[in-house]
Parts: C-alpha cells; sequence; structure tokens
C-alpha cells in the first residue's frame, strides 16, 4: 500500500518551517481507498508567498488543531506503507520533522513521483506536478492546486500511470 503524502508549509525549510496543511491518500496502486486531510495550526505565522499560493491563511488555521493533535493519526495512516510525494524529500523531512517534535521516530521507505516522472517520461517538458498532470491528462481543479488534498490526489493518479508503465 502507499501513502501519498502532500503538506503545505509556512514557508522556509524542514527545520524552521512548520506544516500548515496536510493530505494523506491511501493509494494500493490502482485505486484510492482512503483520504485524510486537516489543516494544522503551526503556531507561527504563515509567509505571505504561501498564502499567495495556497490561499491559506493565518485565519483559516488559528482554530486547526495542533500538529501534536494529529500525530497518532498521521502514523497509523503512514505506517507500515511506501511514503510517496512529489519531490518526496521535501515533504518527507517536514513530516518526519514535525513527528519528531513530538516524540515520534519515522523512517517508512520512500517513492519519489518526480523521480518517476523524470525516469519514464524523459521528454516531459517540465517536471512539476502540475504541467505533468496537463500533460498527462489527469486534471487537478484549480481551486485545489497548491492544497494539500487536491495535489496529493492527483499525486496518486500520476502515481498509478507511472506503475502502470512498469507493467
Amino acid at each position: 500500500m502507499y501513502a501519498v503524502v502532500d503538506i503545505e508549509a509556512t514557508g522556509g525549510n524542514h527545520i524552521n518551517g512548520r506544516i500548515i496543511e496536510i493530505a494523506v491518500i491511501l493509494f494500493d496502486g490502482k485505486k484510492i481507498v482512503k483520504e485524510y486531510s486537516t489543516l494544522v495550526n503551526p503556531e507561527v505565522k504563515i509567509d505571505w508567498y504561501v498564502t499567495k499560493l495556497t490561499g491559506i491563511t493565518n485565519k483559516m488555521v488559528a482554530d486547526a488543531p495542533l500538529f501534536a493533535a494529529i500525530a497518532q493519526e498521521i502514523i497509523d495512516l503512514t505506517k507500515g506503507n511506501i511514503f510517496v510525494a512529489h519531490d518526496v524529500i521535501f515533504d518527507f523531512k517536514f513530516l518526519k520533522e514535525e513527528l519528531r517534535k513530538v516524540g515520534f521516530d519515522f523512517n517508512e521507505p520512500q517513492v519519489c513521483t518526480l523521480k518517476l516522472s523524470e525516469k519514464h517520461l524523459p521528454n516531459a517538458a517540465s517536471y512539476s506536478l502540475g504541467k505533468l498532470c496537463d500533460e498527462m491528462g489527469i486534471p487537478i481543479p484549480e481551486e485545489v492546486r497548491h492544497r494539500a488534498a487536491g495535489d496529493a490526489v492527483a499525486t496518486a493518479k500520476l502515481l498509478g500511470l507511472l506503475l502502470s508503465m512498469n507493467d
């Protein structure tokens, strides 16, 4: 089983940035079997650029759960599954650091759809998630682009397409 993850963060890197939204999509290689997403109160201000990109405001996350309150659920969804993300190092490092801060160790095997795309689609015009999905006919409605749930679903669909290229 694959745990396809997308996070939105306050900006910066995994050391000084904080998660503001997370989605985990459980994907069996053919279909989505479970979807989870939530905003997260980062307890710090969101960078203006992040708000411009994602539409997530400080007001939106003010009443969202703290990461500590959802950490066990994230562990339950991801444990024993292959961790997948588009540019997996970014999402994995952010999540690993947030989990470390609340007492969890996190070391799941990883798959990167960006790297898989470079391998299977060597002539793609771009390897950004949005452009790849456009090129491959995977719709990402504009209102969910650069939001965790929309990008995670798109990544799961892209993963399914890339996995079928191995058959």
